[in-house]
């Protein structure tokens, strides 16, 4: 009876934190949809604002922003001045989008109320991305530095590419960012972003001397394929890639090296679709599980991992063990991570037109 009740206790424990941080996670992506879905002049009012005061409570000194926030949720006086942002899960990152959406919110805030205080915090905000690229071009997932893969350059869920784009933007001098437009930022942009391309072009993995996709990090000194949590191993990995190829396809007049790593990318998402399957959340007793369906009418979907040598997609759980099948890993990592991805689809479908360009 002993050993029931407390595999029953860890079963109920297990619920509770499991929808907890899923409930955390549907506030934070709210809070995404609140920086990109209002048509500008609802940034100059009072809902805003009050949002835009909450923004500028989480900043740290430093300059960044923590992750996992639902900026959206206003504070009250008392909430704001119990906030420790040197507590646990508070430190300023570019990982989950910190840091990116807080910019642009700052930035579309300031463009429709001219509020200084807006302005000075993305101008910190500016500052804190500049400090924390390496020389090599790349960034880490948290500054300041900590120990362990928080160090290593960070693909992970879009953080260098979500940087990247504001940095393309200011030196483009597009006009939401004209605020901070000088020529001497505009230089420092540029030089930012032209490294971090640089990187990006180094740390393409290559198969047989033809360039393939990337990993979702890489060690910070030799820019080797590095792993982050147990279950984030160093792999080809078929979902951060596809937000690198975009940002190379945008580029106008790319150089030779540049269309050849998107063709190269291209060619490996081609060759690596898988079909015939489609992901389905099913019933199982009070949860859900999600189940690899065979489905001969399915579009092509692609792993999120796929192996560095084999080529073939694996899944690992918290033991850092590979796996072949989603099914094989436990509960908890295979219902709380992205293990499937239709992402490189889009790719996929602009290539031809992108190509076509090239030729004009």
């Amino acid at each position: 009876m002993r050993i029931r009740f407390t595999e029953k206790i860890i079963i109920i424990l297990f619920i509770f934190i499991f929808c907890y941080v899923n409930a955390i996670a549907g506030d934070y992506g709210r809070w995404g949809k609140f920086v990109e879905r209002y048509p500008i002049e609802w940034y100059g009012t009072d809902e805003a604002r009050a949002i835009a005061d909450n923004v500028l409570v989480y900043q740290h000194s430093v300059g960044g922003w923590p992750k996992n926030i639902p900026m959206h949720m206003i504070l009250a006086d008392c909430e704001k001045d119990s906030i420790d942002l040197n507590g646990p899960g508070m430190s300023p990152t570019l990982d989950n989008d910190a840091t990116a959406l807080e910019m642009k919110f700052l930035a579309k805030v300031y463009s429709q109320t001219q509020d200084e205080r807006y302005r000075e915090a993305f101008e910190r905000g500016l500052d804190y991305i500049l400090t924390a690229q390496y020389d090599n071009g790349g960034w880490p997932q948290f500054y300041p530095l900590r120990n362990g893969y928080y160090s290593r350059i960070t693909f992970n869920d879009d953080a260098m590419v979500n940087i990247m784009e504001i940095l393309r933007d200011i030196y483009n001098e597009e006009e939401l960012y004209s605020f901070v437009i000088t020529e001497e930022i505009k230089t420092m942009a540029r030089t930012a972003f032209d490294k971090g391309i640089d990187c990006i072009l180094k740390t393409q993995i290559y198969i047989d001397g033809e360039p393939a996709v990337w990993c979702q990090q890489y060690d910070e000194v030799t820019l080797e394929p590095a792993k982050a949590r147990s279950y984030e191993l160093p792999s080809l990995c078929g979902g951060e890639s596809v937000g690198i190829v975009r940002l190379l396809m945008q580029i106008p007049d790319p150089s030779e090296e540049i269309i050849k790593a998107v063709d190269g990318a291209v060619k490996w998402f081609d060759n690596h679709k898988i079909k015939g399957i489609r992901i389905e959340r099913r019933k199982k007793g009070d949860l859900y599980d999600r189940v690899v369906i065979k489905d001969p009418a399915a579009p092509p979907i692609w792993a999120r991992f796929y192996d560095l040598d084999t080529q073939k997609p694996f899944f690992c759980g918290r033991d850092g063990v590979k796996k072949d099948n989603l099914k094989d890993i436990e509960y908890e990592r295979r219902n709380g991570y992205g293990w499937y991805t239709y992402r490189p689809q889009g790719i996929l479908d602009a290539y031809p037109e992108w190509r076509k360009n090239l030729t004009k």
